[in-house]
C-alpha cells in the first residue's frame, strides 16, 4: 500500500521522502523513484531523512504480519520498535503530522495485532506533542500486493493449476476494498488535517461484509471471466478456523464518508481491475 500512496501522493505534487533498504526490491516504484527522494536506513542514520528535508508528515506504513511462525522479536521490531524510532525522530524535528496505517483486529489475536495495537498506545500519549492520524484498515486489496497475502496467494494457485485448495468453511465475515479507495482515505485526511484534533482515529472499509466464501468464489469468477477456466477447487471446509477468529468484522466508515470519502469501487469492480495484472 506505501508504494500505491506514494506514487499518488507524487502525483498529486506532494515531495515525498521514503525509508527503505539497500536490499530492497524496488518493482512497484521503479518508475516514479525519479520523482522522490529515499534513504537507506540500513547504510545511513534514520535521522538524516529529519535533517536533510522539512518534514510535515510521517506516514508510517511498515509492517510485519507475522505468517511464517516469525520470531516474535521481528514482529515487535517492526511493528513497535521500528515505528517509535520514526516517532521519536518526528518529535525531536518539530513533525506536525503522523499518519499511521493499524489494523481493526483486536490485540488478543496474535502477536502481530498486539503489536499494531501497542505502537498505537504509545501514538496516543504522544497526541499532545504531534497530531495523530490512525486508520484501521480492514482487508485490503489491490494489484502488487504481496504474494503471500489471500488473494494473490490464490490467484498463484490458479496459475499454477492446483487440483484443490485447502480452505476454512468460509463463513466469516471480512470487509474487502479496493486498494485506490484506502488511498484516497490517506490523501483525503491529509487535506483535511487543519480541521483534526489532536489524535483522530478512522476505520477504513467499504460498510458491507461479505462472506470469504463469497469473496473467493466471487475471485475465481472473475479469474475465468478475465483469462482462463480453471480446475482449482476451492475446498472449502478443509482446515479448521484459526483460534481466536474473528467471525464477523464489521466496519463503522461513517466519520470518512461525511468527510467526503465514500468508496467507489465496488468489489467486482476492483477484482477486475487486479486481474489486468495478471494478463
Amino acid at each position: 500500500m506505501g508504494s500505491h500512496l506514494a506514487d499518488v501522493l507524487v502525483s498529486n505534487g506532494y515531495s515525498v521522502v521514503i525509508l527503505k533498504r539497500s536490499s530492497s526490491d524496488l518493482w512497484r516504484i521503479d518508475h516514479f523513484m525519479s520523482s522522490l527522494k529515499s534513504y537507506d536506513i540500513d547504510l545511513v542514520p534514520i535521522e538524516s531523512a529529519f535533517i536533510e528535508n522539512k518534514i510535515d508528515c510521517v506516514i508510517h506504513t511498515a509492517c510485519h504480519y507475522g505468517r511464517n511462525n516469525d520470531p516474535i522479536e521481528e514482529i515487535i521490531n517492526t511493528n513497535l520498535v521500528f515505528g517509535l524510532q520514526i516517532l521519536d525522530l518526528a518529535l525531536k524535528n518539530k513533525v506536525q503530522i503522523f499518519m499511521n496505517s493499524d489494523t481493526l483486529l483486536p490485540k488478543n489475536l496474535n502477536s502481530y495485532a498486539l503489536s499494531k495495537n501497542q505502537f498505537v498506545d504509545w501514538l496516543e500519549h504522544f497526541s499532545k506533542n504531534i497530531k495523530v492520524i490512525n486508520l484501521k484498515i480492514e482487508h485490503m486489496f489491490g494489484p502488487k500486493d504481496d504474494p503471500k497475502k489471500l488473494v494473490p496467494w490464490i490467484i498463484s494457485e490458479f496459475e499454477a493449476q492446483v487440483s484443490t485448495i485447502a480452505l476454512t468453511a468460509g463463513q466469516q465475515k471480512r470487509d474487502f476494498i479496493y486498494i485506490d479507495d484506502v488511498v484516497s482515505a490517506f490523501v483525503l485526511l491529509l487535506e483535511k488535517v487543519s480541521i483534526l484534533s489532536g489524535f483522530s482515529q478512522y476505520e477504513v472499509g467499504t460498510g458491507m461484509s461479505v462472506t470469504v466464501k463469497i469473496f473467493l468464489s466471487t475471485l475465481k469468477e472473475v479469474y475465468e471471466e478475465n483469462k482462463k477456466e480453471v480446475a482449482t477447487q476451492l475446498e472449502f471446509g478443509a482446515v479448521p478456523h484459526r483460534e481466536g477468529e474473528i467471525m464477523n468484522v464489521q466496519v463503522d466508515n461513517s466519520d470518512l464518508v461525511n468527510l467526503g470519502c465514500k468508496p467507489c469501487v465496488t468489489l467486482e469492480q476492483g477484482l477486475n481491475n487486479l486481474m489486468r495484472e495478471y494478463l
